[in-house]
């Protein structure tokens, strides 16, 4: 597995090198965000942890231009902690956000989960805790027993699960369930996650929280 670094810090690459490398990483390394960009080209890197102050171009810049050829994991590090900031990076592609300081534990284990999803999104299953889509037949499962969903509500399902334990925005599921935002649309999402709840509702340890102002977040207490 080969890790990609773009961060200006010298000390945050050594530590960030050092944690990766003990965990059996691989390790390219940029201090700014255009030759981060050629690193990711040219060795097409497994995961990259991106800073968003860089010295010649915001590291929301460099998401974007990522994104415009590759889905490559991003894991954002950075002092700002604002939702705005958070929201901007997860909208604009990125797979997680760790605000600085961190603990390479934290970072390790977010990597880790960050590539099992991304192993996950090529399989024709998904599963979290007692709830199964089938994504190949659109079928979902519940304890075992068949769950009836609309497509939209499959699609919504499946978008959450993607996402397990972390908020998915509401401008994020507007583009990728309905296509696009409009006033009758966040109705439409509001309506088919009660929908959603009722159904979940044999299964307590699923819950789908609503994070005002953001989005929704699927927890899974199992």
């Amino acid at each position: 597995m080969l890790a990609l670094i773009i961060d200006d810090e010298i000390q945050i690459r050594r530590l960030l090198r050092l944690a990766l490398e003990s965990a059996g990483f691989a390790v390219r390394e940029a201090a700014v965000g255009q030759g981060g960009l050629q690193e990711a080209a040219f060795h097409r890197p497994d995961v990259i942890l991106l800073d968003l102050g860089l010295p010649d171009m915001d590291g929301l810049a460099v998401l974007k231009r990522l994104r415009e050829w590759s889905e490559v994991p991003v894991l954002i590090l950075s002092v700002r902690d604002q939702d705005a900031v958070k929201i901007a990076a997860l909208e604009g592609g990125a797979d997680d956000y760790v605000t600085k300081p961190f603990s390479t534990a934290e970072l390790l284990a977010r990597v880790r989960a960050i590539l099992r999803r991304q192993s996950g999104n090529a399989e024709p299953l998904s599963v979290v805790g007692p709830l199964t889509l089938d994504l190949l037949h659109h079928e979902a499962t519940l304890l075992g027993s068949r769950l009836a969903l609309s497509p939209t509500e499959f699609a919504l399902m499946k978008l959450l699960m993607r996402y397990v334990g972390r908020i998915v925005t509401q401008k994020q599921i507007l583009r990728e369930v309905w296509g696009g935002q409009n006033s009758d649309a966040s109705q439409a999402l509001r309506v088919h996650v009660n929908h959603l709840r009722k159904k979940l509702s044999n299964a307590p340890q699923l819950k789908i929280q609503n994070e005002p102002g953001i989005g929704y977040r699927l927890v899974d207490g199992s």
